[in-house]
C-alpha cells in the first residue's frame, strides 16, 4: 500500500480508536516520560502505539485477532518489527479493560528493561 494511503489509514484509526486504545492513551501513554505515537506507520504496518526511544510497539488485540488468518498476519507483523529491532508487547482488549494496572506495570517494566533504568511514571 502506498505511504500516503497508509498515513491516511493511520489517521483514520487514530480518530476511531477503540475504548481500550483511548484508555491506554489517555491514562498512561500520552503523559508517559518517553514519547509514544498512536497508529504509527512502520514499514508496511500500522502499530497501535510506538515509542521510538525504546523501540517498542504496543498492540491491543480485539476478538478479530483470534481468527486463524489474523493470527498468521499478526505473527508476520511481529517478525517484521522484530527484524527492525523493535520489540512488540501484545495485550488483549480484555486485559486492558479488566487488568489495566497490570498492563501499565508490564509496559513500564519492559521499557525500564530496554532503556536500562527506572522511570518516574506516576503510578
Amino acid at each position: 500500500m502506498p505511504v500516503k494511503k497508509m498515513t491516511q489509514l493511520a489517521r483514520n484509526q487514530r480518530n476511531n480508536a477503540t475504548l481500550e486504545e483511548r484508555r491506554l492513551w489517555n491514562q498512561l501513554l500520552s503523559t508517559y516520560p518517553l514519547r509514544f505515537h498512536r497508529q504509527k506507520v512502520i514499514g508496511p504496518y500500522i502499530a497501535d502505539f510506538y515509542c521510538h526511544e525504546a523501540k517498542l510497539v504496543i498492540e491491543l488485540d480485539g476478538s478479530q485477532h483470534y481468527l486463524d488468518e489474523n493470527i498468521v498476519k499478526d505473527e508476520l507483523r511481529t517478525q517484521y518489527l522484530n527484524s527492525q529491532s523493535i520489540r512488540v508487547l501484545r495485550f488483549t482488549n480484555h486485559e486492558v479493560y479488566r487488568h489495566f494496572d497490570a498492563v501499565c506495570e508490564t509496559i513500564n517494566q519492559a521499557i525500564e528493561e530496554i532503556i536500562g533504568h527506572e522511570l518516574d511514571w506516576g503510578e
